[in-house]
């Protein structure tokens, strides 16, 4: 794709020799008044972009935006601003919604004017939002009704003769609704007449007395287009699914204005590239209601020539169910889509974005910090740190652009106050990350509840530091709308995701001067995991460790590891060794819980072998492994730490460690041996450690 713009890894879309899925959809190359071969020239699929918070939907819909602007009609909506949320000051609810709204903002702007050709009309949906708004009009608010009628009538406006806010004719048909509203008179019915008088009336053109006529086929119009616009005013004003009914033929009135501004061979001839509708978050309304309306008229085969993108936050709504689902490298030349006739919801094509490269992570930061020095690692820890979310990276690589060198680790990056734009405050990066991450109507629960493991362990977190009213019906409430969210579910961890987990406990452990709140939710799990749990205890001890490890408190995971070291199989040691290891590390506080000054991280001192002379091993235990078991620990635990950069030192003496383990473990030595090749390798290229012969190699959730 474009490196040199604002995106990366997305090439499949934006490619455009070969062309990618935008190209061929749109049958344009992006950026460019050129034609290319258009796929699906019969029937199109509503293309749905998934994935989770952070991972780009609302980047790639801004650039196809700016991809086409100007070279085909294109319309981009944010389904959750504000202004589809609540009907404007003085509106009736029964004469507005979400879904009529989106449509004349989206006709606002597919009427602009493009490259060899003028502007859009569209009559059809005109005249039912003119009836729409009308249904509300009990009033003698003549400059609100005004206002209203006057922003629709410019839907049908050919450009040539606008003065003004309003043109001639706008101003006109206004002037007579106003007239009605204040003389006492029928309103709706007045309404209705003087928009179909206007659309016939202002020029005379077979296409303009067309869409005059078109309401006549409204069910139960008897032919009569009049009838057929009060009657889609009463179904709005009705609500349920009477309105749905009525919103479903002021999208089929768009897509016919659509279809006619493309009829006959001279628009055919002007027009070389598809009319494009962006929907972004169409998780909320109206998104629900656009999508929902064209694939039923698609399955019922009205067709259109309409491409339609949305971005859709997780995969996994009922309306979508049987819709064809891809990842994104699989759409990069052909897509493959092929609807089934009996499910309407297979008209969507439904494409996961996923996450940016390692590489791509490097030319990130390296574009943005162009200017600083980049310690090595930084990029590959950086990814592992993100997982490859391009909001992560993009807002990491620009608190490094602003802090570097100053800002020794990716913890102290985090923790740092970025300013993202010139109008706006600085806040520290995490906070940042938080806000657009995860959803914040939750962020205190989920702050709390990220140091969890299931649904159990959350239950008594939340009993011990929540409110009252949080029990485990609203734990796990929490737990599905982050699934439908599209973050992962992970065995082991109730946030999934790591990235976004690790954010949730950085907020946790800064979320007061003594740290009190993250002692308590620690602790809270110590007693949980250490109750005697009968059959299946022995699996609660490394969560129990684990919890320890993230108060700095070291002695019972040591001994428990060197203890099993003989007697556990060499696989599942390791595996709780990575476990064990992967306790969040915020550096080193005092007893009373305050932050030490400067950046020494206790952990590299004692893998390094530095404290060994000051630890005195347990009598009666096997004092050479206790030690390299100590150091063992402390080494894997400071090389995975999400926040820290990989050491080489730490990395040479964690080969060393698990070389000199081999020859103490026969049965093992080969396993312990791989991982001594391993896991230094995968800590300084920023990957999880492998367990040898490992299905997860994620290396996250299981003890």
């Amino acid at each position: 794709m474009r490196v040199g713009r604002r995106l990366h890894g997305r090439g499949a879309l934006f490619d455009a020799d070969p062309a990618g899925l935008a190209a061929r959809l749109v049958g344009l190359r992006p950026h460019q008044h050129r034609a290319t071969k258009a796929e699906h020239p019969q029937e199109l699929p509503f293309v749905v972009l998934t994935g989770a918070r952070g991972l780009g939907k609302s980047a790639v819909l801004r650039e196809l935006r700016d991809a086409y602007k100007g070279h085909t009609p294109v319309a981009l909506i944010d389904c959750e601003r504000a202004e589809f949320a609540a009907p404007p000051s003085g509106r009736p609810a029964e004469a507005w919604s979400p879904v009529s709204q989106a449509l004349l903002v989206i006709a606002e702007q597919l009427a602009e004017p493009v490259t060899g050709a003028g502007r859009i009309q569209f009559p059809r949906l005109m005249s039912g939002l003119v009836a729409v708004a009308a249904g509300g009009w009990r009033d003698a608010d003549s400059e609100r009704i005004r206002r209203e009628v006057e922003r629709i009538l410019l839907l049908n406006e050919s450009g040539s003769w606008v003065a003004g806010f309003a043109g001639r004719w706008a101003g006109r048909v206004a002037a007579k609704v106003v007239a009605a509203a204040t003389g006492g008179g029928p309103l709706l019915s007045s309404a209705v007449e003087a928009t179909l008088e206007a659309i016939s009336d202002s020029v005379v053109h077979r296409r303009r007395q067309r869409a005059s006529t078109w309401y006549r086929d409204y069910p139960n119009a008897g032919g009569n287009a009049r009838r057929g616009l009060m009657l889609l005013s009463d179904h709005f004003r009705a609500g349920g699914t009477s309105r749905e009914h009525a919103e479903r033929h002021l999208v089929r009135a768009l897509l016919a204005d659509l279809g006619e501004a493309y009829a006959g061979v001279l628009p055919r001839m002007q027009r070389i590239g598809r009319p494009l509708v962006l929907l972004d978050n169409a998780q909320s309304a109206p998104g629900p209601g656009l999508v929902e309306a064209v694939l039923r008229d698609r399955s019922e085969g009205l067709t259109d020539q309409v491409v339609f993108v949305g971005g859709l936050r997780g995969d996994r709504r009922p309306a979508l169910r049987n819709a064809v689902r891809r990842a994104l490298p699989e759409v990069a030349r052909r897509s493959d889509w092929t609807p089934d006739p009996a499910a309407p919801s297979s008209r969507a094509l439904l494409v996961s974005l996923p996450p940016l490269s390692p590489d791509d992570t490097l030319h990130i930061i390296g574009a943005v910090c162009a200017e600083v020095r980049v310690p090595p690692q930084l990029p590959h820890a950086t990814h592992r740190l993100t997982g490859g979310n391009p909001l992560g990276i993009a807002l990491l690589a620009e608190s490094a652009a602003q802090h570097l060198p100053d800002a020794a680790s990716l913890g102290e990056l985090l923790t740092a106050p970025v300013r993202l734009r010139e109008d706006q405050d600085s806040e520290p990066t995490y906070l940042a990350l938080l806000d657009r991450l995860v959803p914040a109507d939750r962020l205190a629960e989920l702050t709390v509840l990220a140091a969890a493991h299931d649904h159990d362990s959350a239950c008594a977190l939340a009993d011990e530091l929540l409110p009252d009213d949080f029990g485990p019906a609203d734990v796990r409430a929490l737990q599905t709308r982050l699934v439908a969210e599209g973050l992962p579910e992970v065995p082991g961890q109730f946030v999934g995701d790591r990235f976004v987990r690790t954010l949730l406990l950085l907020r946790l452990h800064h979320g007061d001067a003594d740290h009190a709140q993250w002692r308590t939710a620690h602790e809270t799990l110590i007693a949980y995991y250490a109750a005697d749990d009968g059959e299946g205890a022995d699996g609660r001890v490394p969560y129990r460790l684990h919890h320890e490890l993230a108060l700095g408190a070291d002695e019972s995971a040591v001994a428990h590891l060197r203890d099993t070291f003989h007697t556990v199989d060499t696989r599942a040691w390791l595996r709780s060794l990575r476990f064990i290891a992967s306790a969040p590390y915020f550096h080193a506080h005092d007893s009373e819980g305050h932050d030490f000054d400067g950046r020494d991280d206790r952990r590299t001192a004692v893998a390094l072998g530095r404290t060994d002379a000051d630890h005195e091993p347990p009598t009666g235990v096997d004092a050479a492994l206790h030690l390299r078991t100590r150091r063992l620990l402390h080494a894997v635990w400071q090389l995975t730490d999400p926040l820290t950069l990989p050491d080489q030192k730490v990395c040479d003496r964690l080969r060393f460690e698990l070389e000199q383990l081999s020859n103490l473990r026969p049965a093992g030595n080969a396993l312990l041996w791989r991982a001594s090749r391993d896991w230094p390798e995968d800590a300084l290229a920023g990957r999880p450690l492998r367990v040898p012969d490992e299905d997860d190699e994620d290396g996250d959730g299981e003890a």
